[in-house]
């Protein structure tokens, strides 16, 4: 059996997409193994999928002054040799990153071992982590057809982004069972802010409920420790921190998402046909590419854009009222889509360079 080591952590965000890969590689007859961080988020989703995990020590590499700048460069090094140890035990055919920091130190480690490695980038530009692999790495997967002009030579791959199948398969009856929300003629909004939630987007959300509920029933995912219990009360409205299995379901039932623009998030929100609202994370707390992944996808048609300064009462509720107003334009942009297959097209590429490096 051909074995494939995933990696790549530090967010949700950079292990989700590899999780979406998992069924159809099996099918290939690869054998799974992931490198992750001592204790990041990755390491408790791969070991939920019944994936074999080994932690390694990872350091940021930051563009802004910080103490940890001193000691991170150490705990990358070693990490380096942890994964050099890892590869060299394990013998994969193939090594696949998603990218965050602690997946640099096992694709150079991989490229050292002359272990073919695969990147995806998900955002339009790359990010610090995926250039600073790029020289190991023998294909680039992107998810915007844009991102080619940024990516090396020769190595470019449109793939677009992968999704994980069980999205796909909610079902609205058991949403309405978990949450109870009232039953009658309401549009539905699923409010994401991730898995640490979006406190802006939160309190714009919480202050406009009074005008927002007698037209529309909220399902507001709003990140772990944010809960606000003296909202529950209110008819219409239901909260929760996070949500794992269910969230397919809540996706069924939703008739219009609100997200930040995190590539992997809206790729979902596409592949769901979803009319949207997206609120990117500003330039100020990020490197941009929020910014950028939501203009595309408001150009494409696919999604309305209000930008986080701009994000209040009165923006909110007026861009609520005209994506439902314009929902159908927006399903008709989405459903002729080409960004769908991203899972067959990078599983494709996988057995390929895993096949050429077995002969």
């Amino acid at each position: 059996m051909r074995k494939i080591i995933l990696t790549g952590g530090g967010t949700a965000g950079h292990c989700i997409p590899n999780l979406a890969l998992v069924p159809s590689l099996k099918e290939r007859g690869f054998e799974i193994k992931y490198i992750g961080s001592y204790e990041g988020i990755e390491k408790k989703l791969v070991e939920n999928a019944g994936i074999p995990y080994f932690g390694i020590s990872s350091g940021k590499l930051r563009r802004y002054f910080d103490l940890k700048n001193i000691s991170d460069p150490f705990r990358v090094i070693k990490g380096f040799g942890e994964a050099l140890s890892i590869l060299r035990k394990e013998k994969p055919q193939i090594v696949f990153s998603k990218g965050g920091f602690v997946s640099v130190p096992v694709v150079r480690a991989a490229g050292l071992l002359k272990i073919p490695v695969i990147i995806h980038e998900s955002d339009m530009t790359p990010g610090l982590a995926n250039r600073l692999s790029f020289g190991a790495a023998v294909k680039v997967c992107c998810s915007f057809r844009e991102t080619l002009d940024y990516l090396p030579s020769g190595k470019g791959e449109f793939t677009g982004s992968p999704i994980r199948s069980e999205l796909l398969k909610g079902d609205r009856l058991e949403a309405r069972s978990f949450t109870g929300i009232r039953e009658g003629d309401y549009t539905t909004l699923l409010i994401i802010g991730g898995s640490l939630g979006a406190q802006h987007v939160n309190e714009a959300v919480r202050s406009a409920l009074p005008r927002i509920l007698p037209e529309f029933n909220v399902i507001h995912l709003c990140g772990r420790g944010k809960l606000d219990p003296t909202l529950n009360h209110m008819d219409g409205y239901v909260q929760y921190d996070y949500i794992d299995k269910e969230l397919p379901d809540l996706f069924a039932l939703a008739d219009i998402v609100i997200s930040r623009a995190g590539a992997n998030a809206i790729f979902e929100i596409l592949s769901l046909k979803k009319p949207n609202i997206l609120v990117p994370l500003p330039s100020g707390s990020s490197r941009g590419d929020q910014i950028l992944n939501a203009e595309a996808f408001e150009k494409a048609g696919y999604s309305y854009v209000l930008r986080d300064e701009d994000l209040g009462d009165e923006a909110l509720i007026n861009a609520i009222r005209y994506v439902n107003e314009h929902r159908l334009e927006y399903l008709d942009a989405m459903e002729v889509a080409k960004e769908g297959r991203a899972v067959e097209s990078i599983c494709s590429l996988i057995d390929s360079s895993a096949l050429r490096s077995c002969s």
